[in-house]
């Protein structure tokens, strides 16, 4: 299986584990014995899920402040990892985030930074522990990428793109690794209720999206660790979304963009 035994000198990497998906994820990895450490901006969240996971599961849980846009607190990262004596067994690129609106109208600086945060820093990570892990023959990598990636989406193009990158990379690799007992997958959740949409500027999507669609943070995390562990390549949360993933895939374009623009929830 992709997920390890629990070891005290072992760890699961989450980035962006002070919310939402990511703090599911961890508290998926923690019920199951495996000791986290939890990355990202806001140390004090991080501080009260890793004490939280800690006395519940009477697991190893650690927790480093870091931007995993900026290179240098990428590399500050892996060497304090490296220095409390860990190794990380399962790597979650989880940090990421979001805009909506007209490109034209966006903050071009911004756009550019989402691309540096959604792929630079998942292509990075990969490849600063991906190489230790086929060493070891053992390991996972956990890449979150959402439904839009399998469909441009109007108002969303630089965050679509981003996520069809990590679709793509997802993939690519995961065919790479094959034989090394190495798995990478992808998680495409549709839409999730999480601090997520607000953050990103595209809220009140609850308006126009059915009360049904929506999933909770906990089931995209259940369904993700659990494909995960069974080395898929490619896991998409919901039947729906499924249905969905399979129509932004095979459906020409020329029908496709109209359709998703007076259906999707930002404008």
């Amino acid at each position: 299986m992709a997920l390890p035994q629990p070891d005290p000198n072992l760890t699961c990497l989450v980035t962006g584990a002070s919310s939402g998906i990511g703090a599911e994820l961890a508290r998926g990895l923690a019920r199951r014995g495996l000791g986290v450490t939890l990355a990202a901006r806001r140390e004090d969240r991080l501080r009260e899920l890793a004490e939280e996971l800690a006395a519940e599961h009477d697991i190893r849980a650690e927790t480093i402040s870091c931007d995993v846009s900026e290179i240098d607190d990428r590399k500050r990262m892996k060497d304090e990892i490296e220095e409390r004596g860990l190794t990380v067994e399962v790597l979650v690129n989880n940090a990421g985030y979001g805009s909506g609106g007209a490109f034209v109208e966006l903050d071009g600086d911004k756009e550019a930074a989402m691309i540096r945060t959604n792929v630079e820093s998942v292509v990075a990570l990969t490849h600063a522990f991906l190489p230790a892990m086929v060493e070891r023959g053992r390991g996972a990598i956990l890449n979150l990428a959402s439904l839009i990636a399998f469909q441009p989406v109007p108002f969303q193009a630089t965050y679509g793109a981003s996520k069809a990158a990590i679709l793509a990379f997802s993939e690519a690799v995961h065919e790479e690794l094959r034989g090394t007992g190495v798995t990478i997958t992808a998680v495409c959740p549709g839409p999730v209720r999480t601090e997520f949409g607000e953050a990103g500027g595209f809220g009140g999507a609850d308006d126009k999206i059915p009360g049904f669609v929506w999933l909770e943070a906990d089931k995209v995390a259940g369904d993700a660790l659990a494909g995960l562990d069974k080395g898929e390549r490619v896991v998409v949360p919901g039947a729906l979304n499924q249905l969905a993933a399979f129509s932004g895939h095979y459906m020409p374009r020329a029908l496709l963009l109209p359709v998703v623009r007076r259906i999707w929830p930002v404008e």
